[in-house]
C-alpha cells in the first residue's frame, strides 16, 4: 500500500486549444481552484501554450508539464523541442504516453532515453505505462508493465526514481477526448493490482522504500462522477486526466474530490 504522499491531479490537454483558448481555460481553473497543501494540480497543455501559461499561472496552485520532448538536448533535429529548452518552464514531463507509444511508434528505448533526459534537465518524469486490449486479453498485463517500467528506469538512480511519478494508463480504457464517460473504466481491484505490480517491479531493483516513495497515478476515462471512487483506491496517489481536464467544471470537481480524499487519508 502507498504511504501518505501529496495527491496529484494532472490534466493532459493533448492536441486541443490554441494559445488564447488555453489561457481562457487556465483563468477559469484559477477562479475555481484554491491553493491546497495536500494536492498538487498539474496541467499539460500543448507545447505552444507552455511558455505563455508559465507566465500566467499561479505557481502556488498549479504546475506545468510538457506532453513530450526530444531526448537530445540540442542538435540537428528540425522541428523538435528538448527537455533542456523546457527546464525553466515546466516542473514535470509526460514520458511514454500511449499516444506516443502507439501512434508515433516510440519504443521502450525511446521512453528510457526521455526519462533520463528529463531528469538530466531537472524535470520530473511522469512515466505512462499500460497494456493494450490485445495484451490484456492475452493475460500479458504484468509482463507489459514489467517491460515498460524496468526499461524506462534503466539509466536512473534510486534517488531519481524516488521522486518520479508513474501513471498506469490501460490503453483499452482511454477515450478519444470527447467520449470520456462512455469508455470502460477498470474495476478498483484491476487498478490496485496494476499499481502493486508497478511498485513490485521498482522494489525488485531499488528496494521497497523507493517503491513506496513513487507516486502512482491512474489514467483512463476519469471524470468528475467517478473520480471519488477512483481516488478511494489506496494504492494510487492521484489521477492523470484526459478529456475531462478540458472542462473546468469537471476538472475543478476532481480537484475537490482529491482534497477530500487527502483529508480522509490523513484522518
Amino acid at each position: 500500500m502507498s504511504t501518505m504522499k501529496k495527491l496529484m491531479i494532472a490534466g493532459n490537454w493533448k492536441l486541443h486549444m490554441n494559445v488564447h483558448q488555453s489561457s481562457v481555460l487556465m483563468q477559469r481553473l484559477h477562479e475555481r481552484i484554491r491553493i491546497h497543501r495536500d494536492v498538487e494540480v498539474v496541467i499539460a497543455p500543448t507545447m505552444l501554450s507552455l511558455q505563455p501559461l508559465s507566465v500566467q499561472l499561479d505557481r502556488r496552485k498549479f504546475r506545468l508539464a510538457s506532453q513530450n520532448a526530444n531526448h537530445h538536448d540540442e542538435g540537428a533535429f528540425t522541428g523538435e523541442v528538448s527537455f533542456s529548452m523546457l527546464r525553466d518552464i515546466v516542473h514535470y514531463g509526460l514520458v511514454g504516453h500511449s499516444d506516443r507509444r502507439y501512434k508515433f511508434n516510440e519504443s521502450l528505448e525511446d521512453t528510457r532515453d526521455k526519462v533520463a533526459a528529463a531528469i538530466r534537465n531537472g524535470i520530473t518524469p511522469i512515466l505512462c505505462v499500460g497494456e493494450t486490449q490485445t495484451e490484456k486479453l492475452a493475460g500479458e498485463t504484468d509482463l507489459v508493465l514489467h517491460d515498460q517500467v524496468t526499461t524506462a528506469l534503466q539509466n536512473v538512480t534510486a534517488d531519481e526514481v524516488r521522486n518520479m511519478v508513474i501513471a498506469y494508463e490501460p490503453v483499452w480504457a482511454l477515450s478519444n477526448g470527447t467520449n470520456f464517460r462512455d469508455v470502460q473504466t477498470p474495476t478498483p481491484d484491476i487498478i490496485a493490482k496494476a499499481a502493486n505490480t508497478i511498485r513490485r517491479n521498482i522494489a525488485d531493483i531499488y528496494g521497497q522504500e523507493v517503491a513506496d516513495s513513487v507516486r502512482v497515478l491512474y489514467g483512463g476515462s476519469a471524470h468528475a462522477a467517478n473520480s471519488s471512487g477512483l481516488l478511494a483506491i489506496k494504492e494510487i496517489d492521484g489521477l492523470l486526466i484526459g478529456g475531462a481536464s478540458m472542462n473546468y467544471h469537471e476538472f475543478s470537481k476532481m480537484v475537490d474530490a482529491a482534497v477530500k480524499e487527502a483529508h480522509s487519508r490523513k484522518g
